[in-house]
């Protein structure tokens, strides 16, 4: 016990003078920042489903076999080059309120789906037709950056935004004639996901436009981070 005493009054002491050191220590901050505009190269259709019944069955099954309706008419259809993806999935108890109170009026099943494809893909109307034709479904279309894109750029930027915090040092160095600038710390700013640049209600919107004519703006990446060099 006086010996865990005695490391912690060391620690306690030591814990401020460290501290004080790095105040000490002659730093100059910068910010460097890179980023890329590109094209959105991912469409995804989102469809949220809902159904209820008096019995957790029957609600399952109804809301299954619109899924398995939408799945066929896709495959019908004989679209390419797109995934199916359900997620989401949850059962409660359908409770309604009405004049201060509540009552349970059964079950109601939920569950989100996705049709994820290319944007340069052309069967984008099939797939409208395909959602028309399943049954009771409204969408939103979005326009917008794949993961994988996304992810082989994620080096390139920071690479250049860390030469650009680099140069920013080099150029306070040279006109405040301090040498020896060594890097001291490197933080990176959290990474930002841009929005989708564009998004459409399937009932309003395809009434309008049935050959899906779609141009999209290009959306931008970017990395920012912040370096402090010491000398």
């Amino acid at each position: 016990m006086k010996r865990i005493l005695i490391l912690f009054l060391a620690f306690a002491i030591a814990s401020p003078l460290f501290a004080q050191q790095i105040q000490q220590v002659p730093l100059i901050e910068v910010e460097g920042y890179a980023e890329r505009k590109i094209a959105p190269d991912e469409a995804v259709f989102s469809i949220n489903l809902e159904e209820k019944a008096f019995k957790v069955p029957d609600a399952v099954n109804a809301l299954n076999k619109k899924t398995q309706a939408l799945s066929d008419a896709l495959k019908k259809a004989k679209i390419r080059d797109y995934k199916l993806v359900a997620d989401n999935y949850s059962v409660d108890v359908n409770r309604v309120y009405q004049g201060g109170t509540s009552r349970d009026d059964g079950y109601v099943a939920r569950q989100s789906l996705r049709i994820v494809t290319s944007v340069t893909n052309e069967d984008l109307q099939k797939i409208v037709s395909a959602i028309q034709n399943s049954g009771d479904m409204s969408y939103n279309l979005h326009f917008g950056i794949a993961e994988t894109t996304r992810k082989s750029l994620e080096n390139a930027l920071l690479t250049d935004a860390l030469k650009d915090a680099e140069a920013r040092a080099i150029l306070i160095g040279t006109t405040l004639s301090i040498r020896g600038l060594r890097v001291f710390s490197v933080t990176m700013e959290p990474n930002y996901r841009p929005q989708p640049m564009y998004s459409m209600n399937a009932k309003v919107a395809m009434a309008e436009s049935a050959d899906m004519l779609v141009e999209t703006d290009n959306q931008t990446l970017s990395k920012r981070v912040y370096v402090k060099y010491t000398y």
